[in-house]
């Protein structure tokens, strides 16, 4: 078994590397930036 069959056999399982839509990652990661920002401030730790 050579190193590009070896590569070749392993299953894909997700990550930065996939097709997908870009701008939703984007926007849920802010979303959830905003979200716990919003509880930092509410539970007065800044």
């Amino acid at each position: 078994m050579t190193a590009h069959s070896a590569t070749a056999a392993r299953t894909r399982t997700g990550g930065p590397g996939d097709d997908g839509p870009k701008i939703l990652e984007q926007v849920m990661g802010w979303t959830l930036v905003v979200v716990v920002a919003m509880f930092v401030v509410q539970l007065g730790l800044l």
